[in-house]
Parts: C-alpha cells; structure tokens; sequence
C-alpha cells in the first residue's frame, strides 16, 4: 500500500533552519505533514514538543512520524528516527463479555506482531452484562468492573509486548471493539439506563481519548480509538466485524451472523444494511444442554452417526477425553440425530432408535452419547429431550431472525449468495449440520464463509489505514435497526421454524437428499 493508503507513518525529510529560513522547529514539521496529508490541522502534543528540537537535531531533520487520525484532525503521537530497529505498534482489542482478545500489530504494515487472550475477570463479579450493570448500581461496583478490565487488559499488554520483544510504552495506537455495555464499563460510564426504557447509553460515538486517559499502560501519547455502538443492543464489535468482512463494500446483498449472548444478524451492501438480534445464543453455544461447554480441549466438537448401525464417532477438541459438548457439537449430534432417525421431526427421541442409549433419569428421556467409561468425568454425558427441545427453540429462533431480515428488503434466506459467520461459534460450526435442523439456510456450502473473531480481525484493520474512522462512522450510520420483539410476522414464521428441518421441507432440499430412507 502507499501513503495515501496507509498513512499513519510518515517519514519526514525536512530543510535545516537557518538565518534565512528560521521557521520554528515544530511549524516547520507540521507544515511538511500538512502538505504530505492534504490537511489543515495537524496537532503535537506537549511532550513531543518538548523532545523535538533535539530529535531533529540528532537525526538530521529525517525523522519518521507516526499519526492517528482524529475525526477532525491529525496528530502527532510518536517521532522516531528513521531506522529505529524496533516497530511502532498498535495494540487490537476484542472486549468480549467472557473473552477478551488482544493482537499486537506493526502499524508500518499491519504484521500480527503477537497475540494472547484472557478470560474477562468481570466474571468473578458477575457472568453475564446484565448482572454486570446490576452489579454497577451499587456503591463502587462501576469502579470495581472498571478496575478488574483495566487490570486484566494491562496485564496482557505486558504480557503481549514481552512476547514481542518490545516495551510496552511502543504502543502508540490502541483500538477497541465491544458490545455497548462492555464498552460503558471499559470507560468507566454508568450503564443503568442501556436496559431500561427507553433504552439510552451514555454514548455512541465516543471520542478518541489518550489512551493513559482511560488507564492502559501504553505510550504516554498513543490514542484509543473506541468502536462506536448503534444503540444498546447493537455494539462496536459488530461495527468492527462488517468492517473486517466487507459486507459494507458489497454490490450484492450478503449477511453476517455473529453467535455470542444473543445471535446477531447484519444483512445489506454498500448501499444499506439492516441488524437485529435474537435471543438465539446461548444454545447454539453449547448452553443447552447440562453438559454444555465452551469450545475448549475435551470439548465434544463434532459427531457422526452410523445410519445403519448407529454407533458415534465422537470428536473432540485437541482429540483429549470428551468432558462436555460446545455448539458445533450439539448441532452436529442434532442433526445426526435426524439423520439417523433417532429423533423425528419434531425433535422427539425415537424409543426403537435409540437403543441401550436411551434411558429415563429423574422422569425424563436422556440420550447416552458418551458412555462413562469413556468420559473425562467418569460419568455418562448425556443429552435430554427437554435439552433438545431447547435447540429446536434456538435454532427456530435463528432461522426465523434470518427469515425476517430478509423478509423485510422482499428476499428469502435462500437467495443470499454469501453468508459470513463470525466468532467461534463460526469457527468450528459444520453449515451441513446447521442447514440439516433447518438453522441456517439451504445454500451451496461455498457460500458460507468463517471470518473467526470478525471483532478482532476489524480492530486491527482499524489500525492499518486512517481511512478506517470514516469508514466506521459511514457503516454505523448507515445501519438501521428492526425490532424483532415487536414483530408480529417474527412470532408467526418462529412457530413453522419448530420442526426439522422446517414445516416448509421445500425450502431444505438438501436435507431430503441427506436423510435415511424410512
């Protein structure tokens, strides 16, 4: 790329004072940026004043500048010399509710410098933003939320650096990309008033502040750019993921689902883009069921079903003993389930299917799929009807947030020829099984497409071009929201949704194709 491209560094070439030209040190450098940059304002701070007049002197007025752009200006935030051997890094920021993920970057070429993640120590506090922002309204809670992401974010900066090789105060750009209430306790702002009506945040756009204004222990002068958010339900990291997939660039209509709390949807192009969200999450994450989990090593990920025989395959992450079962897995044991013939349309377990595998605990049919002898727990994991009756909800309520977006710009889910799925909840799900219990729709399976951690992957892009803050601003305000609770159509199409794949089979070909003859 060039400058104009990416331009946060700038080298600088400038003439030497003299008695005929005697042009003070920093008008001197800020008139050759302002030429450079096209701009009419470009700001230092104080203490870059202070060391100027010797860095230019020492480094023969040939000295490489890193800027950040400000939504109305330029500034200064770091002067070094010209073959200084060690990067100027930018730090990324993927504040999630129960992750948090961080990714070092050169800003001169946007190199992934080093990466690491932590689990958001919040959740000692409290496991979910709603019990967060109860928990902020009592005296010093705010403070303590605050304090404990702040704590953990430095901590893993020093960490990230040391890995890196680098000092920690050669981060000069910081970007952070998070739902609004993550956002509101990132800040210190009080987040009562995101759940109650009428449902106002603090803020939307937030400023760019220093960074060591908000307590990260980075360079003195480096600037945090913080995603803005649409409104209380749809945040920076959704912003931050249609920057990273381009979905805002498009001639053509795609969508993005990001599966976390709630699952949110974002469907448009470059003309327009409609979001909404649904309670569809914690399901689809391995929530369902008494012996869900999160992706992580024992997880059951993926599994198959023999159709004649019905004996499991089981997979597991890092091919350790299973302990639990993530959202790729229920969905794959769902759609196996069906498939095999183990459980009928209505997501009701079959007594002559299932076998030995099937058994009553506590007055409820349970499914056996790991015996306890082959269990990290030494005990069965087991998945009940009530557990699949639950999935059918959620993936009913997936399809039908995915029926009415579309719905409401005259298409069908079946249209879409691109279908990008975000987090890790796109990372490791199999569409075949999603597409098989009527989750997502039936479309050739080249058009779904994992960006990972979109929130990630967006932030750091934020740190690759100054273009990117316009481009952020353009995206948010581009974005209309639908309500889906006041959906009347929502509630009609969710209870066609309740059966699998779906009432409508037409709309599933696939699925018919896959399916043991009866």
């Amino acid at each position: 790329m060039n400058d104009t491209d990416r331009p946060w560094i700038q080298t600088v070439s400038l003439t030497p004072p003299s008695l005929q030209n005697n042009t003070a040190d920093a008008e001197r450098l800020i008139g050759a940026l302002k030429d450079r940059l096209q701009t009419d304002v470009v700001h230092l701070d104080l203490d870059l004043l202070k060391e100027l007049p010797d860095r230019l002197r020492k480094w023969g007025y040939r000295v490489c500048c890193l800027l950040f752009r400000d939504r109305d200006c330029w500034r200064v935030t770091a002067i070094t010399r010209v073959d200084d051997p060690h990067p100027l890094a930018g730090l990324a920021v993927d504040l999630g509710t129960t992750r948090v993920a961080l990714r070092l970057v050169d800003l001169s070429d946007g190199r992934c410098l080093a990466e690491n993640g932590f689990d958001n120590p919040q959740l000692a506090v409290a496991p979910d933003v709603l019990a967060r922002i109860h928990f902020a309204e009592n005296p010093d809670g705010l403070s303590q939320l605050n304090d404990l992401i702040i704590a953990g974010l430095n901590r893993a900066i020093e960490k990230l650096c040391h890995a890196a090789g680098l000092e920690a105060h050669r981060v000069y750009a910081v970007s952070v990309a998070g739902n609004t209430a993550m956002t509101h306790l990132f800040l210190g702002l009080d987040p009562r008033w995101i759940i109650r009506e009428p449902y106002i945040p603090v803020v939307n756009k937030p400023d760019i502040f220093k960074a060591t204004q908000l307590g990260l222990a980075v360079a003195p002068s480096a600037r945090a750019l913080i995603f803005p958010n649409v409104g209380s339900y749809f945040g920076g990291d959704l912003i931050a993921g249609i920057l990273y997939s381009g979905l805002h660039r498009r001639t053509d209509a795609a969508i993005l689902v990001d599966v976390g709390t709630n699952a949110e949807v974002i469907l448009g192009n470059q003309d327009w883009l409609i979001a909404c969200a649904g309670a569809a999450g914690p399901a689809l994450e391995g929530g369902v069921t008494a012996m869900g989990m999160m992706a992580a090593p024992g997880a059951v990920d993926r599994i198959r079903i023999d159709p004649r025989t019905r004996a499991f395959e089981i997979h597991t992450i890092e091919d350790q003993p299973p302990r639990g079962i993530c959202g790729s897995g229920v969905i794959d044991l769902a759609a196996q389930l069906f498939l095999s013939g183990m459980v009928d349309i209505r997501g009701k377990l079959v007594p002559a299917a299932g076998g030995q595998r099937l058994k009553e605990i506590d007055g409820l049919a349970h499914l056996v799929v790991v015996p306890a002898d082959q269990s990290a727990t030494g005990s069965e994991l087991t998945i009940s009807q009530a557990d699949i009756d639950s999935l059918i909800r959620s993936k009913a309520a997936m399809y039908t947030i995915l029926e009415t977006i579309t719905s409401s710009v005259g298409m069908q889910p079946e249209e879409l020829t691109t279908f990008y799925v975000a987090g890790t909840f796109g990372s490791f799900i199999d569409p075949r099984s999603a597409i098989c219990i009527g989750m997502l729709p039936d479309l050739p399976m080249g058009s779904y497409q994992s960006l990972g951690n979109s929130s990630l992957g967006g932030a750091s892009r934020a740190l690759t071009s100054a273009g990117c803050l316009e481009e952020i601003d353009r995206i948010r305000d581009r974005i209309t929201y639908l309500e889906l609770n006041v959906n009347q159509d929502f509630m009609n199409r969710f209870s066609a949704a309740k059966f699998l794949p779906h009432t409508d089979t037409a709309r599933f070909p696939s699925v018919e194709k896959w399916r043991k003859p009866s």
